[in-house]
């Protein structure tokens, strides 16, 4: 029975039948786990999941964040899912249990996660924060740091925050103005305004701990002269325990249109000239290091939009097999007709598959990237290749998964009708909880100019060529598979033009039109999106059309009747069809697209930079 948030016999196909993360328990990095592991703390998370988290979500929604007399408070819903979600040991699944943490490989903390995300995003941003902000301690850290702080972070006990942006510096980081000055003994007064803080005030913890940015006085301007700083909102005692007020206050709380159950908080440190921080790491290294957050974060980000997807997607495929509505349209003439499943209409199973698909498609996308990091650390010698391909596809597992999940959220209305923007169904809240995903850990539009800007150049080049061999590589398979050869023929149509489109662009940006890659920034991304999907999902449908075929040997279904039927009663059978339906069909519906599209940017029009302000609303 389905969980009504993530296909779990989906989620074991890719770690197991696609990606065969098995491999990964044979090397000395992580040769204390099994599959057995795996399977065990999945179906820990699923109950985590569906019976600590999923009843937080309509609750929280509706409670949303309070602010009042300066403090914040959250759903009361919260607060024994914190504490079980902690103490359960998920907050800092990934690292050494030198530090409180599993050890885990990333890509089994990824699967555990995705059933938890889609519960409740909302809730799993205060431990996802924290877990992200003690990171940065134990990498740049001095060991009184991490002392101080990083271990009550890592398990829980106080909880941390990333503080970047400002009224004045959103996406343009180097225009911050908080300010850091020296004191005698060599901590700093922390002066300043943060906006848009996520989980920046609340009373979780007993103590919030902020990484925050800052130019020390006197350092030059933009990027190059900002420090970081370990800011906690109470200071801490020489005894460990919590001690005095560090001049962190809080000035607001967002009213947003989703993900209300996260306070979203402006901060002002030091406003009556009483906040300390420590340095963290050297100074000006404060944007390298804090980046590391965010690479972080917009993989997390990735993942938050699969979360949502994949819950519209099991909700929406459970009431169309509910939803009795209207005579099917073969028996419109029949006066005797009865009304079917709505799952019975075309229309709506073309939506169906279109989600299914999509959905699909970015599970692989997003963990054959935290598999890719896993594969840089257990094989150093191949380290270029894997963690290039992390650093090509994060910005897309961000920007892409997130303009997508939009979408899917959206169809899942579509197929509730006027009940779907309704209340009484969680579709709309889906929808609500995802559009921030395009927007914040640098908005989408920044993402493409990162991938266009910046990651197709690295590595000489090498990393898209990497990811272009590994297309390659499912191409040839696809068409050694008889079944799908045919469509084998749509993915290389679209890896030759993104291959085409791409040195345009590199030619492009060398010359006087260097600004056309730059307008087409985000449609690129979208076409490589694109591409990659295609590529991930051809690869499934070739895997499971030879498990399917020896199925149907092991069955003697001989016939297009009996294998019909074998289907129908044969869960193994009627999975792998449905991942040979997804591949087929996105192939004909997308991938024959993306050579149009790839043509339309490289006409290089100009006329969004050429028309005058004034016209946009003449």
């Amino acid at each position: 029975m389905s969980n009504l948030l993530v296909n779990m016999r989906d989620q074991h196909f890719v770690l197991f039948e696609q990606l065969e993360i098995e491999k990964l328990f044979t090397t000395e990095k992580f040769k204390d786990f099994s599959k057995d592991d795996v399977l065990m703390m999945m179906n820990e998370a699923e109950k985590m999941a569906l019976n600590v988290i999923l009843p937080t979500y309509e609750l929280g929604d509706k409670q949303g964040c309070s602010f009042k007399d300066g403090k914040v408070t959250v759903p009361e819903c919260y607060r024994d899912a914190y504490k079980k979600y902690c103490e359960a040991g998920w907050l800092a699944q990934i690292q050494s249990p030198d530090v409180g943490g599993q050890g885990l490989p990333f890509i089994m903390a990824t699967a555990n996660i995705e059933p938890c995300y889609a519960a409740n995003f909302a809730f799993l941003m205060y431990p996802g924060l924290t877990h992200g902000a003690a990171a940065l301690i134990l990498h740049h850290g001095t060991e009184e740091l991490k002392n101080k702080y990083m271990y009550r972070m890592f398990a829980g006990e106080w909880s941390g925050t990333m503080c970047l942006t400002e009224p004045g510096a959103g996406s343009d980081v180097g225009a911050l103005r908080t300010t850091a000055k020296r004191l005698p003994d060599g901590k700093f007064l922390i002066s300043g305004t943060k906006c848009f803080i996520s989980c920046g005030d609340h009373d979780l913890t007993p103590n919030i701990v902020h990484p925050v940015l800052a130019r020390i006085e006197g350092d030059p301007p933009g990027t190059p002269g900002i420090s970081i700083f370990i800011v906690p909102k109470y200071r801490v005692n020489d005894d460990g325990s919590v001690g005095e007020f560090n001049d962190v206050k809080t000035g607001n709380i967002e009213h947003k249109m989703g993900i209300k159950g996260s306070a979203t908080c402006t901060l002002n440190f030091g406003e009556d000239g009483a906040c300390i921080g420590e340095l963290l790491g050297k100074e000006r290294e404060g944007l390298r290091i804090m980046f590391q957050m965010m690479n972080e974060a917009r993989m997390e980000v990735g993942m938050q939009a699969l979360g949502h997807s994949t819950a519209a997607l099991e909700h929406a495929v459970a009431y169309a097999k509910e939803r009795i509505q209207s005579t099917p349209v073969w028996e419109m003439k029949n006066p005797d007709a009865k009304p079917v499943a709505i799952i019975q209409h075309p229309d709506v199973r073309r939506d169906l598959l279109w989600m299914k698909a999509y959905v699909e498609g970015l599970r692989a996308l997003n963990y054959f990237t935290a598999y890719a990091l896993d594969m840089s650390l257990a094989f150093p010698e191949e380290k270029a290749k894997w963690f290039g391909f992390v650093e090509l596809l994060t910005p897309i597992c961000k920007a892409y998964t997130s303009d997508m999940g939009m979408h899917i959220t959206s169809k899942a209305i579509d197929i509730y009708g006027g009940y779907g923007y309704c209340q009484e169904y969680p579709v709309e809240q889906y929808m609500r909880d995802c559009k921030i995903a395009c927007l914040y850990e640098g908005t989408n539009g920044i993402q493409a100019l990162d991938l266009v800007g910046r990651k197709l150049g690295q590595n000489k080049g090498m990393n898209v060529m990497n990811m272009i061999g590994e297309i390659g590589a499912t191409i040839a398979k696809a068409k050694g598979v008889p079944e799908i050869e045919k469509y084998a023929a749509y993915l290389e149509e679209a890896n030759n033009a993104v291959i085409d489109l791409t040195m345009t662009f590199a030619a492009l940006g060398k010359s006087s039109s260097f600004l056309i890659p730059i307008l087409n920034a985000s449609p690129y991304l979208e076409v490589f999106g694109d591409l990659l999907l295609g590529h991930f999902l051809l690869q499934a449908g070739a895997i499971a059309q030879e498990k399917l075929n020896k199925i149907y040997e092991e069955k003697g279904a001989d016939t297009k009747g009996k294998r019909r039927a074998l289907v129908h009663d044969n869960p193994d059978a009627a999975f792998y069809e449905g991942k040979i339906a997804s591949a087929k069909f996105f192939a004909v519906e997308v991938l024959s697209l993306v050579k149009a599209k790839c043509a339309v940017m490289k006409v290089a029009d100009k006329v969004p930079i050429e028309m005058a302000d004034e016209s946009f609303a003449a």
